[in-house]
Formats: C-alpha cells, sequence, structure tokens
C-alpha cells in the first residue's frame, strides 16, 4: 500500500469514529469513552507516523509544501494536547462533548486539507515506488509508535 492510501485509511478510521460518537445519545457515556479511547490511539499513532516518517520525506520530495508541513505540525500540537485532555477527562464532566466537538472539526479541516490540497502535490513529486516503499515503512512502524498523545513529537512544539 502506498503511503497516501495508508493515510487516507487512518483518516477514514478515525471518520467512522467520528460518526458513531455523534450518533451516540446525550447520555452513552460508557460508548462515549469507548469511542474516545480508540480515536485517542488512532490519532497518536496517525500523528506520530506522519511526523516521523511521512513529513520528512514529503518536505524533502516537494519542498515548496513545507509551508503546509509547519501548519499540519501545528495542528497536531492542538490535537495532541486535546487527545490528552480526553483522557483524563471523565465522560460526564461537562466539557467532555465540547471537548470532542472541537476536536472532530479540528481533525476535519486538518484531514480536509491534506487529502485536497497537499497530497496531490506529494503523490506527484514522490512517485509510485516511492510512495509505496514510504507505505511499508509506515505499516511497519505502526505496531510500535506512541499511544500517548503527549509522546507524538509535535506536542513539545
Amino acid at each position: 500500500m502506498d503511503a497516501i492510501v495508508f493515510l487516507k485509511n487512518d483518516h477514514k478510521t478515525v471518520e467512522k469514529l467520528f460518526k458513531r460518537y455523534e450518533k451516540a445519545g446525550r447520555k452513552a457515556y460508557r460508548e462515549k469513552r469507548e469511542l474516545v479511547a480508540k480515536v485517542i490511539e488512532e490519532l497518536t499513532v496517525h500523528a506520530h507516523i506522519e511526523e516521523e516518517i511521512f513529513y520528512p520525506a514529503a518536505r524533502k520530495a516537494a519542498p515548496e509544501t513545507d509551508d503546509h508541513v509547519l501548519e499540519s505540525v501545528e495542528e497536531h500540537h492542538v490535537v495532541a494536547w486535546i487527545l490528552a485532555e480526553l483522557k483524563n477527562l471523565d465522560v460526564k464532566d461537562e466539557r467532555f462533548d465540547a471537548k470532542v466537538t472541537v476536536l472532530i472539526e479540528n481533525v476535519r479541516h486538518h484531514v480536509e486539507e491534506e487529502e485536497q490540497e497537499w497530497f496531490p502535490q506529494v503523490r506527484a513529486a514522490m512517485g509510485r515506488k516511492r510512495l509505496r516503499e514510504l507505505g511499508e515503512e509506515m505499516e511497519a512502524a505502526k505496531p510500535r509508535a506512541p499511544r500517548d498523545p503527549l509522546s507524538v513529537p509535535s506536542a513539545d512544539a
């Protein structure tokens, strides 16, 4: 699988979790906690792989996209801190749903920019062979990627 397909698959996985959360009842506390735990893991692993593997390779192949990469890292920073807060926040806290809503809005914006504006540029610059190699490297990194949102490099930025 090529690197961009890999990332888009992650995006789809998270979007499905978001939709399930949005459909959960107001007091579906157990379901919401389980969904948020999955979102935290998925987004943490995804951000780590992007920052450690994909972004450096993309910047090298398409230097004209540096601004996009830097903006993406800042978006990851915001998301990592929201995830860390959600991880420790009681699902019954009045701010829980609001934080999840802000998270969803931020991630959807980030995904739209990547998929519509940036990925096509990276695909053109890298080519099929390099994207497949990178995808394999990313797939291999997934099991050992951190699960703590504050372990993502951008959390310190």
